[in-house]
C-alpha cells in the first residue's frame, strides 16, 4: 500500500471522475483547495448545521434529534461557528473511491492554527457521494469559516490487491449521501 501522487491522482479524476468537480490547486487569496502533493484539497459548502444546546436535547447517534443543531447558510461567504461549538457541513467535491484505494482526511494547517479541528472519518474503497465534515471550534471565540475553500486535505492510498468487501459491498448507510448528512444506525430487522 502506497501514498499516491498528485499525478495518479489527476490521472484518476480526468479518466475515472474520481473527485468531480476537479481543480488545480488554487490558494491566492483563500484558504488552499484542489489538488496538492499526494493529496487533495477540499472545499466546504455554503451550508451548516452548528449544534446547540437550545433546546436542550441530548446527543444520541441511534436516536439523532433535529433539535440539537440549527442550519445556517454562509452569509458574505462565511459562517459564525461559536465558541467551544460543533457544526457539521459537506464538500463541495463528490467522491467516487475505486475499489482499491482508502482515503484519509485530515483538516488543514491554516484552521488548525486558529484552534478550528476537523474531523473526518476515511472514505472507504467504493464510496460514493459528498463527504460530511465535522468541525470543531475548540476556542473560547467566535471563529469564521470560509464557504467555498479550502477545509480539509484528502490523502490517498492505493492497496497492493483489491478489497474482498468494499463499502459498496456492505451497503455501507451513507453511500450515495448528498448535502449534510446527519448520524444514523441501521435498525435491526
Amino acid at each position: 500500500m502506497g501514498l499516491k501522487s498528485d499525478g495518479w491522482i489527476k490521472q484518476m479524476c480526468l479518466e475515472k471522475d474520481m473527485i468531480s468537480p476537479f481543480v488545480e490547486q488554487t490558494s491566492k487569496g483563500v484558504v488552499s483547495y484542489g489538488l496538492s502533493s499526494y493529496g487533495y484539497d477540499v472545499r466546504v459548502g455554503s451550508d451548516f448545521k452548528v449544534f446547540t444546546n437550545l433546546n436542550h436535547a441530548l446527543i444520541d447517534p441511534k436516536n439523532f434529534s433535529q433539535d440539537s443543531i440549527i442550519d445556517i447558510k454562509a452569509k458574505d461567504g462565511y459562517c459564525i461557528i461559536p465558541p467551544n461549538s460543533f457544526a457539521l457541513a459537506d464538500t463541495i467535491e463528490v467522491f467516487k473511491v475505486p475499489r482499491d484505494v482508502l482515503c484519509i482526511c485530515l483538516g488543514k494547517s491554516t484552521y488548525a492554527r486558529c484552534g478550528i479541528i476537523v474531523n473526518v472519518t476515511p472514505f472507504e474503497p467504493e464510496f460514493v457521494g459528498n463527504i460530511t465534515i465535522e468541525i470543531s471550534n475548540t476556542t473560547p471565540l467566535p471563529a469564521k469559516i470560509y464557504a467555498n475553500e479550502g477545509i480539509a486535505q484528502v490523502l490517498f492510498l492505493q492497496g497492493d490487491e483489491e478489497c474482498l468487501q468494499s463499502y459498496k459491498d456492505k451497503l455501507g448507510k451513507y453511500q450515495n449521501q448528498s448535502g449534510i448528512t446527519l448520524p444514523k444506525v441501521i435498525k435491526k430487522s
